[in-house]
């Protein structure tokens, strides 16, 4: 019965695939917009025992910033724009201005030209993050599920743990730099659920790659979730690769973080 459930599935996507397909090839430059929900469990370990549950609820309201997000990817068939949806404090009504050095800035991404840019702020400093976009090797999985009204299905892979969210601090970083003995790089899963409906290679990201739109993806205790897509908007949006601030390379932006650090780590010290 399963088997037969997964050859029905498949048959119509297929169906709707080539529907998709011959819409497409009629309206060569279409675009659409799809709308990402970003969480992350709070998890204060053992240093969180010390709290009462008010204090815990209080922590993750001031914290909601941090661990609920809402991005928006903007693609067409080569290109696409993933940036978050900056949303004020619950708490102050401000922006969360010391967690802003540390998360991603505007992501670009182009698929013919396997290009990547990031626009990135690091205390007042604009960056120009450039680097090959980087093909991942996707393990083709047979598992389909429904995410709204679009049938997905499962892929995995496994990347570097610190080439996720290479843009943000940990002390870890610079106590594994620090470190004599050279360790093998640990290595993190990803799942993710793609639709051939939609017969882009993008997602939300970094993440790309599939015969389909990314719609929802797992990294570590983070799931990033498609709640809305928007196909051929009445407004067209031009997609525009960011060109400000100082070219470096990922390699390059995170020895500028961990010297800060460093830098901050001395002074402290040093009082």
């Amino acid at each position: 019965m399963e088997i037969t459930r997964i050859i029905m599935i498949k048959l119509c996507v297929s169906f709707s695939l080539s529907l998709f397909i011959s819409s497409f090839s009629i309206a060569q430059d279409f675009q659409g917009k799809a709308y990402y929900q970003s969480k992350t469990p709070m998890n204060l370990g053992n240093w969180g025992a010390r709290f009462s549950e008010a204090q815990k609820k209080e922590i993750a309201a001031r914290l909601k910033n941090r661990l609920e997000k809402t991005y928006i990817l903007t693609f067409n068939k080569e290109e696409s724009v993933y940036k978050e949806d900056e949303k004020l404090d619950a708490i102050s009504g401000a922006t969360d201005s010391w967690g802003k050095n540390f998360t991603a800035g505007i992501q670009y991404k182009n698929i013919k030209t396997n290009t990547f840019l990031q626009d990135q702020e690091f205390y007042g400093k604009q960056f120009l993050v450039t680097d090959e976009l980087k093909a991942l090797k996707w393990e083709m999985g047979s598992e389909s599920k429904q995410i709204g009204q679009y049938a997905c299905f499962k892929a995995t892979v496994s990347v570097p743990a610190d080439e996720v969210e290479w843009w943000n601090f940990s002390w870890d970083k610079i106590r594994n730099e620090e470190a004599s003995d050279e360790k093998e790089p640990e290595m993190i899963a990803v799942e993710a659920w793609y639709t051939p409906m939609i017969p882009i290679n993008q997602g939300p990201g970094e993440y790309w790659g599939l015969p389909g739109l990314i719609l929802e993806v797992s990294v570590g205790n983070t799931t990033m979730l498609c709640s809305k897509i928007v196909m051929n908007p009445k407004e067209t949006v031009k997609i525009k690769a960011p060109s400000r601030g100082k070219v470096v390379t990922k390699k390059e932006y995170n020895t500028i973080i961990i010297d800060k650090m460093k830098e901050f780590r001395y002074n402290r010290i040093g009082r």
